[in-house]
């Protein structure tokens, strides 16, 4: 996030990534002009909430019966994002979920650069997807020469807390942690957690209360 994103509600931030691959997948279909009310048609939101979103960023005033130019939307809701600057992350943990994460081309996309891969088992050790994976030793080497800003920490619950600590220590200042657990963070550091298997259980729970 840049500046400017500041004081924004997380609601209007967390729909901002939808509206990019909205227009996206607009632009590539050949659009060049999308209107707010198509945008909150499409992702079944309030045209005045899409308008009040892209009146937040937008240098360019939308047009009648037009809308605003996609591209220059794109690049104006990435600027504010802050997607323009590269932000280099690593994944510790190089099991499944962090193998996948690795593989994963869409975070080029959002700004965000997973440069390397890290664990403590010798046997998940070499590459994935191009990218290397480290022993745990080289994770402070690592981290200062790629300028490394973010940590995705994909281990059990078991070694959670010392993968966290070992990150910290190695200057990392942001995680985003899928750990089964809560960790103790220290002061200054930011940490998002993400439990899948809870967000899954909430899905299915309202889809059977939906019925």
């Amino acid at each position: 996030m840049n500046d400017a994103s500041s004081g924004v509600s997380n609601a209007t931030l967390r729909r901002m990534p939808a509206y990019i691959r909205f227009l996206r997948a607009r632009v590539k279909s050949g659009a060049e002009y999308v209107s707010s009310a198509e945008i909150a048609r499409e992702l079944d939101l309030s045209p005045v909430t899409v308008r009040k979103d892209l009146a937040l960023v937008s240098t360019f005033p939308g047009k009648p019966k037009l809308g605003f130019p996609a591209e220059g939307l794109i690049a104006d809701l990435e600027r504010f994002l802050g997607y323009r600057r590269r932000t280099n992350a690593v994944v510790v943990g190089a099991g499944g979920l962090g193998r996948a994460i690795m593989r994963y081309e869409g975070f080029e996309h959002y700004g965000l650069s997973v440069v390397a891969g890290f664990d403590i088992s010798p046997e998940m050790i070499g590459a994935v997807g191009g990218k290397p994976i480290y022993p745990m030793e080289r994770l402070d080497e690592i981290v200062r020469r790629e300028d490394v800003k973010l940590g995705i920490l994909t281990v059990p619950r078991s070694s959670a807390q010392s993968a966290f600590d070992h990150m910290i220590r190695a200057g990392i200042r942001a995680v985003y942690s899928f750990a089964p657990i809560h960790l103790d963070v220290p002061a200054g550091v930011h940490v998002k957690y993400e439990d899948l298997a809870a967000s899954l259980a909430a899905f299915s729970s309202g889809l059977l209360l939906s019925q």
